[in-house]
């Protein structure tokens, strides 16, 4: 079975060595990085990078691949088999592709574990770290358009906890179905949004729309996960993201 997981990267960056499953994936346009594969080859949205986010490599993998399971990480954020607090990241942690091979049999799709938000739902947490434009255009697509997805969205912003940060492994047909979906939906937003005026950071939009789609697309389609814990590869700081989380809570006025 061909194991595919890309690693998305803007720079060069180590790369898990593991099994041979991991392919870098320079997003963008920059200079190239010497072997890594590009996102702006064969069919692809690279321009659409600074909006789209690692999204553009998903988009390349689904439109320019042939394996038979498709996998999507990023250079600082990888799925590891447990959650193991060093000074220093342990890459023999990533998953392998026996990991990912067994768990496939059983399960459809391979996801981090739920962030939880604890003090506010999805929907608050949104709308008071990113203009509310981008969640009001998305439940208006959405309604008109996928009616039964939209129930299931707004139940989902009631919650606290969602699947996030765009990662993903699963067997193609699902990666790909799933990659036909979410660019489908994304496309109409886009075409209802001027970004234009945005900020370089809420030009980002459609990388944070798609982090609260994926859920409802796994629960409308009633397929099983799994969720492997994200190893941060520089570190993550709980208490200074909970810190900035509140600073947007209550200090964010828009």
């Amino acid at each position: 079975m061909k194991v595919e997981v890309y690693v998305v990267s803007h720079k060069k960056y180590k790369i898990p060595k593991k099994d041979g499953i991991y392919i870098p994936i320079q997003v963008g346009n920059g200079e190239g990085i010497p072997n890594f594969l590009r996102d702006n080859s064969g069919e692809n949205t690279s321009f659409k990078n600074n909006s789209y986010c690692e999204l553009t490599a998903q988009y390349w993998a689904w439109k320019n691949r042939d394996a038979n399971v498709k996998g999507l990480v990023h250079y600082r954020r990888l799925l590891v088999e447990k959650n193991v607090f060093l000074n220093k990241f342990n890459y023999n942690l990533v998953l392998g592709k026996n990991d990912i091979v067994n768990i496939l049999k059983k399960y459809d799709v391979i996801v981090p574990q739920k962030r939880n938000y604890f003090v506010e739902n999805l929907r608050n947490h949104y709308n008071h770290s990113h203009k509310k434009i981008g969640l009001i255009t998305t439940e208006l697509v959405l309604k008109e358009d996928y009616p039964e997805y939209f129930r299931i969205f707004e139940e989902h912003l009631k919650s606290t906890k969602s699947h996030m940060f765009n990662m993903i492994i699963a067997k193609a047909d699902i990666f790909d179905e799933y990659s036909n979906w979410l660019f489908e939906v994304l496309r109409k937003v886009e075409n209802k949004i001027d970004i234009s005026n945005f900020s370089e950071s809420e030009q980002r939009i459609f990388g944070y729309l798609s982090e609260l789609l994926l859920d409802v697309w796994i629960k409308k389609n009633g397929l099983t996960f799994y969720e492997f814990p994200v190893g941060f590869v520089e570190g993550e700081s709980k208490l200074i993201k909970g810190f900035k989380m509140l600073k947007r809570k209550y200090l964010k006025s828009e």
